[in-house]
């Protein structure tokens, strides 16, 4: 764990303090409100450095405070209490120190960028259908909390409800940041609507998370791809299912795929399916170059067996437990109606734990 903030960081953060202040005066001022762009700027800088500036401010809060019951023990008669001061003073200093370190990592660049977020019925059959449609509805709850955009592109529906595979754009400040943690094998316990004898049931769908790209980022050679156009099957009336408006992709040298049919326009369709290839080529090399799998979207996101997980919703005991970072909420209705708030910030902290204790 990094030993704490030292000069130099601090001298940096006092830097950036006396800039925020800078740009609320500029913000505050008549003559900047004339200048759109330059307002958009300042805007985005006042983003950029506000968490870091009000959590070192609460650094020094907390050493101040510290310094305070330090003195107090000076004092006979209140030295027993001085000490408990010490104590709690101490605690919320490390606490602070901690978060403010947290804070100061190095972002993913990927983060603030939109992505595409893919959900696919695994092991559990029809269940896992209708399981699929659960979590579609709660990431579709947690986008409209966090004000992003989302999009279903592309959709398999279930027999008995629910889909065998759901794929949806989603676009926003820190899109990709806000879900990138759900990616994996989501397992649900629960007893199925047609189990007449009230058996607990185990289906599992598996999440796949990918930042946009442009092609141009990731050199994909037109002459590598196999365009190919077909008769739409799904929603969108009479005149999709009378013209070839429906597109598939395959990028020839990797086999990857991507196809979009829900919308009438062939054009649309096309761009649609040329950014999920995009982003899907664009994981799978990353992911080679990575060394972290062979073969990139089925081992991200695991085989769909069982056994394979990274978070329970267990409906009997109305809990919700993430396995990476052995975090339990019993809260599995607000869980699933898009509270995701608790569980995101817990992943996020241990995630730039990692990093500091990795040397990042």
């Amino acid at each position: 764990m990094a030993s704490g903030v030292n000069a130099k960081v601090s001298e940096r953060l006092a830097k950036a303090q006396r800039r925020l202040e800078e740009i609320s005066a500029l913000l505050a001022d008549a003559q900047t409100a004339k200048d759109s762009r330059r307002l958009k700027e300042l805007y985005k800088e006042h983003s950029e450095l506000a968490p870091a500036v009000e959590l070192y401010g609460k650094w020094q809060d907390a050493q101040r405070e510290l310094r305070e019951a330090e003195e107090l023990l000076a004092d006979e008669e209140l030295k027993e209490m001085a000490a408990e001061e010490v104590e709690k003073a101490t605690a919320a200093l490390a606490a602070a120190e901690q978060e403010l370190l947290l804070e100061l990592q190095p972002k993913d660049p990927d983060d603030d960028k939109n992505c595409f977020l893919e959900i696919r019925a695994g092991a559990g059959g029809q269940e896992s259908c209708i399981f699929a449609g659960d979590l579609l509805r709660m990431y579709a709850r947690w986008c409209e909390v966090n004000r992003l955009k989302h999009e279903v592109l592309s959709s398999s529906e279930g027999e008995a409800g629910g889909f065998k595979e759901i794929i949806a754009k989603i676009e926003g400040k820190q899109a990709t940041a806000l879900l990138k943690h759900e990616a994996g094998a989501h397992r649900v316990q629960r007893v199925p609507e047609t189990e007449s004898q009230g058996r607990i049931h185990t289906s599992v769908c598996t999440v796949a998370v990918m930042p946009e790209v442009e092609t141009a980022e990731i050199g994909i050679n037109p002459s590598e791809l196999r365009v190919d156009t077909y008769r739409s099957s799904g929603a969108g009336g009479q005149h999709v299912n009378t013209t070839d408006s429906a597109v598939r992709i395959t990028h020839l040298p990797t086999g990857i795929v991507a196809e979009s049919q829900n919308d009438r326009s062939q054009h649309r369709n096309r761009e649609r399916a040329m950014a999920m290839l995009a982003a899907r080529v664009n994981d799978h090399f990353r992911r080679i170059k990575d060394a972290e799998i062979e073969d990139s979207r089925r081992k991200m996101v695991g085989s769909g067996e069982r056994n394979e997980k990274i978070r329970t919703y267990n409906y009997p005991q109305g809990r919700v437990t993430d396995h990476r970072v052995g975090l339990t909420v019993r809260r599995l209705k607000e869980i699933l109606d898009g509270d995701l708030h608790a569980i995101h910030q817990t992943l996020r902290q241990a995630e730039r734990a990692a990093q500091i204790e990795g040397g990042e």
